[in-house]
Order: C-alpha cells, then structure tokens, then sequence
C-alpha cells in the first residue's frame, strides 16, 4: 500500500482518507470481525431470542425508573441480574458478547497502535465532548 505525495512531498487529506478507508476494508476481513457479524446476525435473526432481550429490555427500564424515583429496591436489582445473567447465558448470546469483546480488544489495540506517534488518544477523544 503507498500513498501517493505532492510534488513538494506532502501527504494530503485525501491521501489519509484512502488510508483510513482501506483500514477499514481491512478490519472487515478479519477473521474476529467476520466472527462477530455472524453472531450479530444469529441473535438478530432469532425471535425467540428477540423476545427475551425485549423482556430484559422491559425490566431494565422498569428499574431504571424506579431508581431514578427512589423506589428500586435490592430485590428489583437482583431481579435485573438475573434477567441479565439468563440473557447472557443464551448461547447465541454468549457468543455475541464474546466475539464483541473480541473485536473490540482489537479495535482498541489499533487505536493505541495510531494513537502512538500522534501522542494523542483519538479513539478516546471521538467518545465524548467532556473529557479532562
């Protein structure tokens, strides 16, 4: 992969782009990420699957809004976790969460991999407005 220059020698930001894009490109072959696709989609294409993070999903709710008026209690959270440790006990589940972290790790490890001679976190800038 070369990056074309100036005359006067200069990489430019569409030379960068095309870097960035061909990055990319190149995160999508991998075999982590080809992984984790497949798991999206075999969660996303399960309804039963689907029911129940849609129940999980009624039950977190619920709780947050108990918190957020005070009247969450210990059995409501341990109500939560179980719901939450069931959903991801699913194998289908399991499998998803696992190859996410997987993906993740290694978007990460990119990140410091760029970030290095930039002397500049980028990926966690891009997270958030308010950092220190």
């Amino acid at each position: 992969m070369s990056v074309e220059t100036t005359p006067e020698g200069d990489v430019t930001q569409h030379d960068v782009t095309e870097l960035a894009e061909s990055l990319g490109e190149a995160i999508t072959e991998l075999p982590a990420y080809q992984e984790f696709v497949e798991a999206k989609v075999a969660v996303e294409n399960d309804e039963e699957l689907q029911e129940e993070i849609r129940e999980f999903e009624r039950i977190r709710e619920e709780f947050m809004m108990a918190r957020q008026t005070g009247d969450a209690t210990n059995d409501d959270l341990r109500e939560l976790q179980s719901a939450q440790q069931e959903l991801h006990e699913k194998p289908k589940m399991a499998k998803y969460l696992q190859t996410q972290s997987e993906i993740e790790l290694t978007l990460q490890e990119l990140n410091v991999t760029i970030s290095e001679p930039l002397e500049v976190d980028f990926g966690e800038k891009a997270g958030g407005c308010c950092q220190d």
